[in-house]
């Protein structure tokens, strides 16, 4: 009996210009968490998708407790136990958790759907692993978390004893990871195997037994995590040494660039969702937003950038209202955008990089040939020289297609189009969300580097270590209000988390 779990032997996987595995070789033991670590594009997720079926390799063989196996689909995958809890969540939002749960396996007594047995068993699950969810919920009205836990039941339902975790914290609040990582041990003391694709080297230490590394498509080798350190796992991954502390100048604040004077913000079903908010952000500073998904930062983020409507109060850019403004007229009052959702906002994945950086000024005539006609020429050779400045890895160049890009490389193109636009004030959300630890460390010092320009810079981030990292001021926000406004360095992590959860400052001291 052999004794891994899982073996992919000399895995290679090919697509148009890119060679996404190159004869890479991953052993998981039996009923251990095995983390597989490496930069966007490294290979990680073609990989996983390999074994749950979603692609097929172009070469090498599976084999699951040493019998080589085919996995042509994800059904395959399923009968064979693995199941997959991806990062964007498949659920039906006005199903309940039990609905969800047996989507595409309901069970039927004679000829009708049987959901009490199907929500005792969902139940008992539930209290089994500890994920303490309510089978009779709908997903619309549980928090993120609990819908991940939702997505971890479906596998286990379906008798998974093989589970691949996709990013998982990527959207959880600091409370819920620590949660989430203590399911993950609850889960191999029941005698699950795990494999946990993630960015975050403070979770591997925390919970992964063994640890691949990947980089460029390449195996680079498999260690024991209690004999490395961070900085190892890092500088493995990325093939140098990797700076944790960012390098933050004195802040030399000048006058109020954006000034929030009691904004209300109401979603698109007329709830309203932003609050009596004001909030103003100086020349050469970072104020940070800080609170749990959903208590209105998207909302806020749409009011400030014309994506949304006010419902009440105004919005000022160098003392000039601009809530009555267009989004191209904010963009040409000196308003940056780097969206949380880079795939739906950002960029558009059928344009060349070279389109996509020139979203917002191709009108302009720097990007006008002859009789008006856009000068293609132009835009490549722009796109280009960005490239270059911003370090964005693409198969063609200035002509490769952003959604072929991997996320990091996606967010250099935002981020570079964003900055080549000179804004006086840049509004940053999510800017190193599922971003590996290089990519984190060049964003990061790009945002910084604006602020030493003396941009002003809102930022929206759910990482409170980012927060705590970037930002000069911290604005905490909880049910669309800002219950605090601190400098970075009055107030602690630990006190930032209760205000998101709702403390007033002084009941966190």
């Amino acid at each position: 009996m052999s004794e891994y779990a899982i073996e992919m032997r000399q895995i290679t996987k090919t697509f148009p210009g890119v060679v996404a595995n190159d004869k890479v070789t991953l052993q998981v033991k039996k009923q251990e968490i095995h983390a597989l670590l490496g930069e966007n594009g490294a290979g990680k997720s073609t990989l996983m998708s390999i074994l749950f079926g979603s692609y097929t390799a172009d070469s090498g063989s599976i084999h699951l407790d040493g019998k080589q196996v085919e996995i042509k689909n994800p059904n395959v995958a399923t009968s064979l136990g693995i199941g997959m809890v991806h990062q964007h969540f498949k659920l039906v939002q006005n199903y309940t958790v039990t609905e969800n749960i047996v989507l595409g396996m309901e069970p039927t007594k004679g000829r009708l759907l049987d959901l009490g047995s199907a929500r005792k068993r969902v139940a008992s699950l539930s209290e089994q692993y500890g994920l303490a969810v309510d089978p009779d919920s709908l997903i619309e009205h549980i928090t993120v978390g609990q819908q991940q836990r939702v997505e971890i039941l479906k596998t286990l339902y379906r008798n998974a004893n093989i589970i691949i975790f996709d990013e998982p914290t990527a959207v959880l609040t600091p409370q819920e990871i620590d949660e989430l990582m203590e399911i993950l041990k609850k889960l191999r003391s029941e005698g699950k195997t795990i494999l946990l694709i993630t960015h975050k080297l403070k979770e591997i230490k925390e919970v992964a037994d063994r640890c691949t590394v990947l980089r460029r498509g390449t195996y680079i080798g498999t260690v024991e995590v209690k004999d490395v350190s961070e900085q190892d796992l890092a500088e493995m991954m990325v093939g140098r040494a990797v700076k944790f502390e960012i390098d933050k100048p004195e802040q030399k604040s000048g006058a109020v660039v954006l000034s929030l004077e009691h904004l209300q913000v109401a979603d698109s079903a007329g709830l309203l969702r932003v609050k009596d908010l004001s909030l103003e952000v100086h020349a050469g500073e970072i104020v940070g937003v800080a609170g749990v998904d959903g208590n209105g930062q998207s909302e806020l983020l749409g009011a400030i950038t014309g994506l949304l409507p006010l419902s009440g109060g105004r919005i000022l850019l160098d003392g000039k209202p601009i809530e009555q403004l267009s989004i191209r007229e904010r963009i040409e009052e000196g308003m940056g955008y780097i969206p949380e959702d880079r795939q739906k906002y950002g960029v558009v994945g059928e344009f060349s990089i070279a389109e996509n950086i020139a979203l917002k000024n191709y009108y302009q005539s720097k990007y006008r040939g002859r009789f008006g006609v856009l000068d293609f020429s132009a835009m490549d050779q722009e796109a280009q020289k960005l490239i270059d400045q911003f370090d964005i890895r693409s198969a063609e160049g200035a002509k490769t297609n952003a959604g072929s890009l991997s996320g990091g490389n996606q967010q250099k193109v935002i981020v570079a189009r964003e900055i080549s636009l000179s804004p006086k004030v840049l509004i940053v959300a999510q800017p190193t969300r599922g971003l590996d630890v290089g990519a984190i460390e060049y964003i990061r010092k790009r945002i910084i580097d604006e602020r030493s320009k003396g941009r002003a810079i809102l930022l929206v981030s759910f990482e409170l270590d980012e927060i705590m990292n970037l930002c000069d001021r911290i604005a905490t926000i909880s049910k669309g209000s800002i219950v605090a406004v601190n400098k970075q360095h009055e107030v602690t992590e630990r006190q930032i988390g209760m205000m998101m959860a709702g403390s007033r400052m002084e009941e966190t001291v």
